[in-house]
């Protein structure tokens, strides 16, 4: 994967929220978090509204069922899963 250096400008609130997600240790530096935005926004953007009410309903019968071990990004991506098998 080829990357490319990009300079940004961000409010000093943004800065303070960037800086803020390093320092939780989920990200090792700035460009870590952006990009990790820029994905999200690239999943919602990919996302159907087929897709989006299967994951819907698969929060809330997982909610109905009690805890689980899996991260909420295990869950997104099974309930997707779900959706595109059934929809194959």
């Amino acid at each position: 994967m080829g990357m490319v250096k990009k300079s940004i400008t961000v409010t000093d609130r943004q800065n303070e929220w960037i800086k803020a997600q390093i320092a939780t240790g989920h990200f090792g530096n700035e460009s870590e978090v952006v990009r990790e935005l820029i994905r999200e926004r690239q999943i919602r953007e990919e996302e159907t509204p087929a897709e989006i009410e299967a994951i819907r309903a698969a929060l809330i019968e997982g909610e109905k069922s009690g805890f689980t071990g899996r991260s909420v990004d295990e869950i997104w991506q099974e309930a997707r899963e779900r959706h595109r098998a059934k929809n194959a």
